[in-house]
């Protein structure tokens, strides 16, 4: 946002834009220490994290993938596959299954990609989002809100408020998309190029 002719009031913008005391204060400066892959591997495999990842995955609900798997048929595949599992994963062998393709319609008639990995799957993705948000989520950036834990699109939009009040009225809106090929992965290119995503630029009509 930019900034109109006028002084900005600091006391509008802490007011409209603070955080709610149930709610996480993100954005510590610095980056997070760095730990060896076989420590973090250890935090993901550990029994109380794989707790929670389970119970996490179940509480999610969801469809099953290709294979077919329900989320009430996880516990009890684990307790009979687990150490094979375990051990792929120490060794650096596990492959992920393909994901299941879906499409989702959208309020504008237009249909949107969904992929739905399998419920295993999804249960090792979340036992690593919980060990690696755990050492990242503190260093984002306190002006970001999308997909965080104990951030909402409410807080964006306070801010948001709170910026338009201290003069600021232009918005830059920005959608990038990543052509990812099926069976493509960011590993597999190197890199990504944004590309396929739109951007706007507009003014905020002055309120009042």
């Amino acid at each position: 946002m930019t900034k109109r002719d006028g002084i900005a009031s600091d006391h509008l913008l802490t007011q409209a834009a603070a955080t709610p005391q149930d709610e996480l204060v993100a954005g510590l400066s610095g980056t997070p220490e760095s730990i060896p892959p076989q420590a973090l591997l250890a935090q993901v495999l550990d029994r109380a994290n794989l707790r929670r990842a389970l119970k996490q995955v179940r509480q999610n609900k969801g469809a099953p993938g290709l294979d077919g798997m329900t989320v009430e048929a996880l516990p009890d595949y684990l307790r009979h596959h687990w150490p094979e599992i375990r051990e792929q994963l120490e060794v650096g062998c596990y492959c992920p299954q393909p994901v299941k393709r879906v499409e989702i319609e959208k309020a504008d008639g237009k249909k949107r990609p969904l992929d739905i990995p399998t419920v295993l799957d999804r249960f090792i993705q979340q036992a690593i989002a919980q060990v690696v948000s755990a050492q990242w989520e503190p260093h984002f950036n306190t002006h970001s809100y999308g997909f965080r834990p104990k951030r909402s699109a409410h807080q964006a939009v306070r801010a948001v408020q709170a910026h338009i009040q201290a003069g600021f009225n232009w918005v830059v809106d920005m959608d990038l998309g990543f052509p990812l090929k099926p069976g493509q992965s960011l590993t597999s290119m190197g890199y990504a190029q944004p590309g396929g995503g739109t951007s706007s630029v507009r003014e905020v009509p002055p309120s009042g």
